[in-house]
């Protein structure tokens, strides 16, 4: 069942779980996402990021069509989303291909453009039915962290996160408390500032959004879901998944290769679910 995010973060934030936001890349990582969820019952957030359509994986077409085939064939309620869209052409694109939520990153631009930005975009996708989420503060990357003190990311601040949503409108706002995309260096895990959650928990009106959950621990993960963050955003661990079960297995030949990938991602999002909605 394809539906947009607005009731399924509400009642994350409401009840004190995150909804897990994986990202697919092909067609058999979004029918492991869509299987699982069907096995357990619960919705999933089906993400697609701008970046993997420069990286020659998906078309934005393809991605919409494999997105709302897996959606439709189920009445476990999924949303696909258009993740870390950088320009304004390419979400409207999304939006009449079919994707329920879109994400507007201006986060790297100033206030001010930021807020800008992200309102058009918002009376453009509500018209729609289309929910948006936005960042304010800026998660950086896991190749560049060496502390939380020694990143590139910009943290978030009660008082811009709070004014932000005021004067925008948008529906989910992705905060930066620490993580980073991607592999953190030397596999190091992150220090959270659960404080400065705690603080955004209590003042935004909106559900916060989790960036860069990946390697971020497991204790780290289901404090953020328990203490404030609905949505959790998550793409490494399936490659680490995958990967980890193509070594045990050792398959012999391409599909027994591709049903161990399948196999390790499918049991990473199970795990994630354990972690975020225990």
């Amino acid at each position: 069942m394809l539906v947009n995010s607005k009731q399924i973060l509400e009642d994350a934030k409401a009840n004190g779980y995150g909804v897990p936001a994986p990202d697919f890349f092909d067609l058999d990582s979004a029918r492991c996402f869509v299987e699982v969820a069907e096995e357990l019952r619960r919705p999933i957030i089906l993400s697609f990021a701008q970046v993997h359509c420069g990286m020659g994986l998906l078309s934005l077409e393809e991605a919409a069509w494999i997105g709302r085939h897996f959606a439709r064939k189920t009445q476990v309620p999924i949303v696909l989303h258009l993740d870390h869209g950088t320009d304004e052409a390419f979400l409207k694109e999304a939006i009449d291909l079919g994707f329920t939520s879109v994400m507007l990153d201006a986060s790297m631009q100033s206030f001010e453009e930021n807020v800008e930005r992200t309102g058009a975009m918002v009376e453009y996708a509500h018209a729609r039915g289309v929910t948006v989420e936005a960042e304010i503060g800026h998660v950086g990357t896991g190749a560049n962290y060496d502390s939380y003190e020694n990143s590139d990311s910009v943290y978030t601040t009660v008082e811009e996160a709070v004014a932000f949503v005021r004067q925008t409108g948008v529906d989910s706002l992705a905060v930066s408390i620490g993580t980073a995309h991607g592999a953190y260096k030397n596999a190091r895990q992150p220090v959270l500032n659960f404080q400065r959650l705690h603080e955004l928990g209590k003042a935004v009106p909106v559900p916060l959004v989790l960036h860069g959950s990946s390697g971020s621990g497991e204790e780290n993960l289901r404090r953020c879901a328990a203490e404030g963050i609905a949505k959790v955003n998550v793409l490494t661990d399936f490659f680490v998944g995958a990967m980890a079960e193509i070594e045990k297995v050792g398959p012999a030949t391409y599909l027994e290769l591709k049903a161990a990938a399948d196999a390790g991602m499918k049991n990473m999002l199970r795990r994630c679910f354990a972690i975020y909605q225990p």
